[in-house]
């Protein structure tokens, strides 16, 4: 139907859907109110299972938005279709856009349909919509926040997931939605360490700052003692002439220090810093960044050195990412100047270098000088201050100032190379040593009046407000070391003071004033002249200053007895300023975060946790072990006393308490087995200590099981060919998908097992799960369309099936020997669907057990059109025998031939019994070999194609 007939059937009202031409307030009923009802019919429409009526409905929908009519009512429902349907696509990239565009669209009123396709996107059995979910997470969330709880549910699902390509992305959700329920990591937080080394870098970086603040709340402080050892040895070094309160406090101390048992890391603590240890050599620097702040915040000490070698390596990187390690280095050298000493050179600062990474180097040249090494760092610094950069340059000249505030030895040396920059041609130069020296001079003044007395003469020549502003200050503060000079100065700053700056007229009143107090008959006269010019200064700093000194120095009648302390307040003692480092507190932020950057705290920053008192129960990180596994736990442990692991020493260790996180790791790599291992050995206490309950709690159990042990030796034994089956691997189809259905999911299995009422019929197992906030009834399946010869036994019809609840039941289907699928109708109390099961050809089998004498003999008389052979590659990880058993009967419900050279199968078709026989013949050199006896050509065609994909793929 064309949008013309669409507009046609509108305007002559025969059988439209669309609005009126004219209409009024919904609430006034008439024509308008019936549109509502019309958009009820385009709704169930679109929730038809036929394709044809959703097409009209969407071509009338269509219709109706290009007449400007309003259908924002029918947006859900559009959007269910759309994305459902790809949603369902059998390719998995399909699946994951259509979840990606869905979980895009800002608009409210589909948040239940988005949630929906989260939750089923979460159930996916490929790995990157699984991956694709967790990015949707915070998009909906962000949109709806009140459904915060539902996407827990879904956080908490995907955490347990044991694939690589999810962890990080999960983990990112689990940091925007809920990073304060860390209850949701003890679980899984031994399969994160060990999962780690195989994550995309992307997720390394996520993962890692994550657990750094996770240890830093369930694991003691690795350094605590030593802190305590520190404060005890700053104490008495500070108190060595401290009263007996100090001492008591000392004594406390060391009581405190006896008392604290000896620290011993957990496993756990021991796990994560080993497994993201090998991270360091990683090529991202964003990864190699977030384990070296891993370590500074977590390691002990004496480990937090192995970081030194992988921060400097980055320093050969981009100035980008030069400036970032820098930033965190900086802030690592005030506490671990240790740690990067070797590397002093490394640090040495190029022409090249842009100013910012040149300021930082100084910062850390600065932060590693010691008496060993200064006399180098000074002969760099001495080549700096020569460099064209001129902000570069006073950067320098501070770093100098720092040196000697903190190395007394080379105070006087850096004293004198900073007197002789005074005579440089350069006014900033001069300008910032002016103010380093004034710095340094208050240290020591009675022993460099020959410096004073240099920077007096400099008043003529400097030019630069804060430089002469300096100036003033130091001879007002020392004018009894320069008598004669300091007046003359006044002298001189009297006759510019209207054109100074403002704050160089600041000190000259502030010099005028000390003056005056130590010197009255020289300077009385031009205190009063320079307090007089300050009265009518245009700024009201300089006016208050001067009102306020007159009132304190010059005696009045009405002067109060403040004037009485001028003295003391003006010619106070100043203590000497302490020249620190910029980056002396920043690591209260943590190191490589944005607000450790800025050194301020950013949107969305969490604190870094303080360590805890007492350490939390380590307990909460076992997983706990399914009781159906147990049996086979402790049957591998008294095996592992006798064979050896098939894959590795570390596997084969490995205990209960991590069988669900370490022992999948060899699934992913050789890199995580051997990551699982360390684990393992660090959990080796929990492990021992849960083994040993096992032994005192399960007595009674152990021996039960030795009874039917040897029960099972009595009985007869089957050829273990027989029952090889992958029934633990079955594959599962969706029949109904949880968006069509309305929270209904539903999903069948081929179970292998004889159908009991007509063993002419293939078991099909039919799992529902009710989605759903409501509870759903009446399920049942009906025959819809079935091929000529097909035959359905029902399964009984499901009353009642509660909202969150599963249910699994069992139907037979004879499919004729057949791949054409079974049209059926799934009904419910209020809603039919069409669904459809159809067969791999490999399920409408059974196996048959032979002798190879018999195969050979049935082999003999299927031969010519009834033998189809071809020739294939074996893939390197399909060459054994197993490996080969394994694909071939979980293609297709077949079993074993005992004794055979190669590789041979027998089974018969459900239906008719037909026999179908399959040989592999693999050679050490050439091609492999796949040969079908089969007396139905077209099952044969077809069991050839899905043997073959399963053994090449």
């Amino acid at each position: 139907m064309s949008a013309s007939s669409a507009f046609s059937d509108e305007k002559g009202g025969s059988s439209s859907v669309g609005e009126p031409e004219y209409g009024h307030d919904p609430a006034s009923g008439g024509i308008f109110s019936s549109d509502y009802k019309r958009h009820d019919d385009l709704k169930e429409m679109l929730d038809s299972n036929k394709d044809s009526l959703k097409l009209e409905a969407m071509k009338r929908i269509v219709a109706m938005i290009a007449r400007g009519k309003n259908t924002s009512d029918l947006f859900p429902a559009v959007v269910k279709n759309v994305a459902c349907k790809n949603i369902e696509d059998p390719n998995q990239l399909i699946r994951a856009s259509a979840l990606r565009v869905l979980s895009s669209i800002r608009v409210t009123i589909i948040v239940p349909i988005m949630m929906l396709a989260i939750k089923e996107a979460a159930s996916d059995m490929s790995p990157y919509v699984r991956k694709t979910a967790a990015h949707a997470i915070p998009k909906l969330y962000s949109l709806d926040p009140e459904q915060k709880d539902q996407l827990i549910e879904v956080i908490e699902k995907l955490l347990a997931d044991k694939t690589t390509l999810v962890a990080g992305s999960v983990v990112m959700a689990f940091e925007e939605v809920c990073p304060e329920r860390i209850d949701l990591i003890h679980k899984n937080y031994r399969k994160l360490c060990n999962l780690l080394v195989d994550v995309e870098e992307w997720g390394q970086v996520v993962i890692i700052n994550m657990l750094t603040r996770y240890a830093r709340t369930q694991f003691l402080n690795p350094n605590l003692n030593e802190c305590l050892l520190e404060e005890g040895g700053e104490s008495t070094f500070y108190g060595s002439d401290a009263d007996q309160d100090e001492d008591e406090d000392e004594d406390k101390k060391d009581e405190a220090l006896s008392k604290r048992k000896p620290y011993v890391m957990d496993p756990d603590h021991r796990l994560l810093l080993r497994n993201t240890k090998p991270l360091l050599q990683s090529r991202n620097a964003a990864v190699v960044m977030a384990v070296a702040q891993l370590y500074f915040h977590l390691a002990p000490k004496a480990e937090v050195g192995v970081i030194a070698k992988a921060l400097v390596r980055l320093l050969r990187s981009h100035s980008e990412v030069q400036y970032v390690v820098l930033q965190n280095v900086a802030t690592m050298t005030i506490k671990r100047r240790g740690m990067f000493e070797p590397y002093l050179k490394s640090f040495y600062i190029r022409s090249t270098d842009p100013t910012q990474i040149k300021v930082l180097k100084l910062e850390v040249l600065t932060n590693l000088a010691s008496e060993t090494n200064i006399s180098t760092i000074l002969r760099e610094f001495q080549t700096y201050i020569k460099s064209m950069d001129k902000d570069f340059v006073a950067a320098t000249i501070q770093a100098i100032g720092r040196c000697a505030t903190h190395i007394g030895e080379v105070r006087d040396t850096c004293l004198n190379g900073l007197v002789q920059l005074l005579s440089n041609r350069d006014e900033l130069v001069v300008a910032e040593s002016v103010v380093v020296i004034k710095k340094l001079l208050q240290m020591q003044p009675e022993k460099h009046s020959d410096i004073i007395k240099h920077m007096a003469k400099l008043t003529d020549n400097i030019q630069v407000p804060m430089a002469r502003a300096s100036i003033l200050w130091l001879i007002g503060e020392y004018c009894e070391h320069v008598p004669k000079i300091a007046p003359d100065v006044l002298r001189k700053m009297a006759k510019t003071f209207t054109n100074e700056e403002d704050i160089v007229k600041l000190q000259i009143i502030n010099l005028a004033a000390k003056l005056y107090l130590t010197n009255s008959k020289q300077t009385k006269l031009l205190t009063q002249y320079v307090l007089n010019l300050a009265k009518y200064d245009q700024n009201y700093d300089i006016r208050d200053r001067a009102r306020f000194i007159r009132q304190l120095i010059v005696p009045t009648d009405k002067c109060g007895a403040l004037s009485k302390y001028a003295k003391k307040l003006i010619l106070a003692l100043k203590p000497a300023p302490i020249l620190e480092s910029p980056f002396k507190d920043r690591d209260h932020f943590q190191l490589g975060s944005l607000s450790h950057l800025l050194n301020t705290k950013a949107g969305g920053y969490q604190e870094l946790p303080d360590w805890p008192q007492d350490a939390p129960d380590p307990s909460v990180r076992n997983v706990e072990v399914p009781e159906w596994t147990k049996c086979s736990s402790r049957e591998k442990r008294k095996e592992k006393k006798v064979e050896k692991p098939f894959y590795s020493d570390s596997e084969g260790e490995s205990g209960p308490t991590e069988s669900a996180d370490s022992g999948n790791s060899t699934f992913y790599s050789d890199s995580a087995s051997s990551s699982a291992s360390g684990s393992e050995q660090s959990g080796s206490g929990s492990e021992e200590s849960e083994e040993s309950e096992e032994r005192s709690d399960s007595d009674e159990e152990e021996e039960e099981e030795e009874e039917e042990a040897k029960k099972r030796k009595t009985q007869k034994k089957e050829p273990i060919e027989a029952t090889i089956s992958p029934s633990g691997s079955l594959k599962s189809y969706e029949l109904l998908h949880r968006i069509t259905g309305e929270g209904l999911w539903v999903e069948y299995c081929f179970s292998r097992q004889p159908f009991l009422p007509d063993p002419h019929m293939v078991a099909v197992q039919i799992q529902f799960t009710n989605s759903a906030a409501t509870e759903a009834k009446s399920l049942r399946l009906e025959e819809a369309k079935l091929q000529s010869g097909m035959r359905v036994k029902e399964f009984p019809e499901i009353e009642v099936l509660p909202a969150g609840e599963s249910a699994t039941v069992v139907m037979g289907v004879d499919f004729c020997d057949s791949t054409q699928a079974a049209n059926l109708q799934l009904c419910t109390h209020s809603r039919k669907f069409f669904v459809s099961i159809q067969p791999p050809v490999g399920e409408l089998m059974t196996p048959s057990f032979m002798t190879e004498n018999e195969f050979k003999k049935e082999q003999g008389q299927l031969m010519g059109m009834n033998e189809i052979t071809e020739k294939m590659q074996l893939p390197e990880r399909c060459q054994n025998e197993h490996a080969i058993v394994q694909r071939v009967i979980a293609a297709a419900n077949l079993s074993r031939v005992p004794c055979g050279s190669d590789k041979e199968f027998a089974g018969r078709t459900v239906t008719s019994g037909s026999l179908v026989l399959v040989t592999v013949a693999t050679k050490e050199s050439g091609p492999s070999q796949l040969t079908i006896n089969c007396e139905k050509m077209v099952i044969g065609t077809m069991l050839v194609k899905d043997i073959l994909l399963a053994l090449t793929q």
